[in-house]
């Protein structure tokens, strides 16, 4: 398969289920545990590595004291590709050959929606306002806006029909690995949270804090 090939949701999760990755928003992430920075380093050294040439534009790490989180999305065409899932493939490899263990972890994402009424009305404000860019390409986010760093939430503009002043208009979209949902929700109902809709579930979920305020718990599947 061409490696510039984009994958379905469905194929990028089911190539990767045994690897120890998990699709969440467009990418696939790993978390490897550690015991030290130093450590860390050294998972990221050996990815890379493993990775070589291929790596650039697809690969990216982020090192902490107890843990080394994997990203693999095309950044060309924020999606997944057939390449993504050779690395994953290739690093996974070279990385359980050294005694490592690749697992799901608490590997999540956010991102931030902004209903609007006028989506091109707003949109140039939060742009300038948070110094964020345009995505490079068609991905889960619609007219979606990202942090050129990589550090930041993902925001992405959810067109309204009609005003709503009686509800919020900010909200949090929480991606997780389509297996964590379920207990995630459990959590959020045991503490307080309410339900108000599962009508586009597995896609997500809708909930409320006790004083109204929403949030989504999204994943991958029911997308494509």
């Amino acid at each position: 398969m061409d490696g510039d090939a984009r994958l379905t949701r469905q194929e990028a999760s089911d190539a990767v289920a045994g690897l120890g990755w998990r699709l969440v928003l467009g990418a696939i992430y790993a978390e490897v545990p550690v015991s030290s920075l130093a450590q860390g380093s050294q998972v990221a050294a050996l990815a890379v590595e493993a990775a070589g040439d291929d790596g650039q534009g697809h690969l990216s790490v982020d090192i902490r004291a107890q843990r080394a989180v994997l990203r693999l999305q095309s950044a060309a065409q924020s999606a997944m590709t057939a390449l993504d899932i050779q690395l994953a493939q290739t690093i996974s490899a070279a990385l359980t050959g050294r005694g490592l263990r690749l697992v799901p972890g608490s590997v999540q994402a956010l991102e931030i929606a902004i209903d609007a009424l006028d989506v091109r009305a707003v949109r140039p404000f939060w742009k300038a306002v948070t110094g964020y860019v345009d995505e490079s390409g068609p991905s889960d986010l619609a007219d979606g806006l990202i942090d050129p760093s990589g550090r930041g939430p993902a925001i992405w503009f959810q067109q309204m029909d009609a005003p709503r002043p009686q509800r919020n208009r900010i909200h949090l979209d929480v991606d997780v690995p389509h297996e964590a949902a379920p207990a995630r929700i459990e959590a959020a109902l045991a503490a307080g949270g309410r339900l108000l809709s599962d009508a586009r579930a597995p896609a997500f979920w809708v909930l409320a804090d006790p004083e109204g305020n929403e949030a989504c718990i999204c994943t991958w599947q029911g997308r494509d």
